[in-house]
């Protein structure tokens, strides 16, 4: 595909084939396959959910197309995006809490602590004053979306945002949630930027501000993150750890990872393979994909098999997980990352043993809770980590 095509007439040329092709000859092929049920992807699935998945993995590719460009504009960390009841607020950089091996990282990357936006998203029904001190007891879901380390938001338009209204939805506790707009990695044949761990500096950012600004205690902050977001919400969980002594706050009390990708090394379990027809997520096993690529940078996709905070469940990272919060692990049963997800529940046990929890809904694709339609797993999730959290 040329770099012509993100100009237009082309772009547009481009779409609107895709647009007609999808309608009148993918779709009616894609029904009558799935008629016969052993020729789904998942014998338990419905015709609709069938159609639904095929179009998630058709579209998926093509919006993401490197080449084409974005089909829409999305909001990122240089600006706050404002709407009808959207909470935003600037979250000040922490350049005093980065030391050690996070400082030569990000020296080598030429990344820096900055000002990134935040996103508050209170219970339906709540109207919280922006930055309110918690109540007594309250809890708060801190987020970090997932999207490859490449793409979606923060912003409470965003889909990834019916995770955290989903939570707020079944989980009596928790009266608000907080997303931080974290940066987002690019390289060719995009402007290289924003590589590891710009990422984790900004999530570290979040953090600091729930804690030393709002006024959570970290034992009230369940720190969620999905897909990227889970990675994510993993090298944060470390930092603290790690460097709790040097005066960071403590860890969070508890720790959520839904659908995490936790293993960027390349190496190839067997749920690659076998649930590559039933996840819209596709091949994650290529070691020179475009969000390993973008994501590690000048460090080198070696790092992604070395290191600790890139691919916690690696074959070849070692990490440990010693003096960790209790955690709830979620996978899907037919998502392609299944296997290194229960990579990371083996190891985790290993070390916290009954403070981990892990949940797996049979048949499920990868990050399924974004999915509203995708009933009843997605509601039986969230009563699950809902009982979780109050126990």
């Amino acid at each position: 595909m040329g770099y012509g095509l993100r100009n237009q007439p082309f772009k547009g040329l481009y779409l609107t084939y895709q647009l007609f092709s999808t309608v009148f000859i993918r779709v009616p092929l894609w029904v009558a396959f799935a008629i016969p049920r052993s020729w789904r992807p998942r014998m338990s699935w419905s015709i609709l959910r069938t159609l639904k998945i095929k179009l998630i993995q058709h579209i998926g590719p093509v919006a993401a197309t490197t080449e084409l460009g974005p089909i829409r504009a999305s909001p990122d960390h240089r600006a706050i995006t404002t709407g009808v009841g959207i909470k935003g607020v600037w979250v000040p950089p922490v350049p005093d809490l980065v030391f050690g091996e996070l400082s030569t990282w990000s020296t080598v990357a030429n990344v820096h602590p900055i000002q990134i936006p935040g996103y508050w998203i209170d219970k339906s029904g709540l109207d919280i004053p922006l930055g309110q001190a918690p109540a007594p007891g309250e809890k708060v879901l801190y987020c970090l979306h997932g999207g490859g380390f490449i793409s979606h938001s923060a912003h409470p338009n965003d889909l990834v945002a019916y995770i955290p209204k989903g939570l707020l939805r079944h989980v009596e506790p928790m009266r608000r949630a907080f997303s931080a707009e974290y940066r987002l990695s690019k390289t060719a044949p995009h402007e290289p930027s924003n590589p590891f761990p710009a990422a984790l500096l900004d999530a570290l950012a979040g953090y600091n501000y729930l804690v030393n600004s709002v006024g959570f205690a970290p034992a009230d902050i369940i720190l969620e993150g999905d897909s990227a977001g889970g990675n994510l919400a993993l090298a944060l969980t470390r930092y603290l750890v790690e460097n709790h002594a040097s005066g960071l706050p403590a860890p969070p009390g508890a720790l959520l990872l839904l659908s995490p990708w936790v293993d960027l090394s390349g190496h190839a379990p067997e749920s690659t393979r076998t649930n590559l027809g039933s996840d819209y997520l596709g091949d994650t096993t290529e070691p020179a994909s475009y969000p390993k690529l973008a994501y590690v940078g000048p460090h080198g996709i070696g790092a992604a098999e070395f290191n600790r905070y890139i691919s916690p469940a690696g074959p070849h990272a070692q990490a440990r997980f010693h003096g960790w919060p209790r955690t709830f692990v979620c996978a899907g049963g037919a998502e392609v990352l299944r296997d290194q997800i229960r990579a990371l529940r083996d190891l985790m046990r290993r070390d916290i043993g009954d403070d981990l929890t892990y949940y797996e809904a049979d048949d499920a694709v990868h990050d399924y809770i974004v999915f509203e339609w995708f009933e009843p797993e997605r509601t039986e999730t969230l009563k699950a980590i809902a009982g979780w959290v109050g126990a």
